[in-house]
Formats: C-alpha cells, structure tokens, sequence
C-alpha cells in the first residue's frame, strides 16, 4: 500500500509544473549558482559604495550638474546600462533629498538601478 504513495510522490517531486521548489535533483546546482551570483553582487556592491564614500561630496555635486566623472565612474561600477543613464540622473536629482547625508542609500540607489 505505500509503494503507490511513494511513487507519486517522487513523481510529483519531478513534474515539469511550477512549483516553489522546483526540481529538486536540481537544488544543489541552485545552490551554487546562488552563491556565485551573491558574490558577484557583493563584489560589484562593493566597488560601488568604494567610489560613493570616497568621493561622496563630489559625486552629489555630479548629480546636481547632471553627470561628471565620478557619477560615471559610480554608474560603470553598479553596471547601469549607458542608454538608461539620462533617466537614472533625473531620477537621482528629483531624490537628493534622500542621498544628502546617506550615502548608504545612494549606493542602494545605484546597484537597484545597476543591471
């Protein structure tokens, strides 16, 4: 009596539906692959908040010109996209308010907007 519950149910554990665990043959592969992508976003987070806090007083005055090297050199850092660039200095200018004494929130800022 147990042999068909046990089937169905490693069958279901292999069905092609999604599912919130998804297969779970595949969870070790998974696994690793989080961990090489959580390193790359910490390594790349951390080149961002190096040039944000080093040069902070001159990366708002960027913002407020609308662009300067170390603006470019923040946004080279986090990976955004060179054609969305216009738009995400718009967008930090309206949100100065909120980088004005936090640098931490304006590296959050670029790594969200970082591909």
């Amino acid at each position: 009596m147990r042999w068909p519950l046990i089937t169905v149910l490693f069958a279901a554990g292999c069905s092609q539906d999604a599912n919130h665990l998804g297969n779970p043959l595949m969870l070790p592969v998974s696994g690793v692959s989080t961990v090489i992508g959580n390193a790359a976003y910490e390594k790349r987070r951390g080149e961002v908040e190096l040039v944000v806090k080093s040069n902070y007083e001159a990366i708002k005055t960027d913002i407020r010109a609308g662009g300067g090297p170390i603006l470019t050199k923040a946004m080279d850092a986090a990976g955004i996209p060179e054609r969305d660039r216009p738009a995400r200095i718009i967008q930090l200018q309206s949100d100065m308010g909120l980088y004005q004494t936090t640098p931490g929130a304006l590296v959050t800022a670029l790594m969200v907007y970082g591909g």
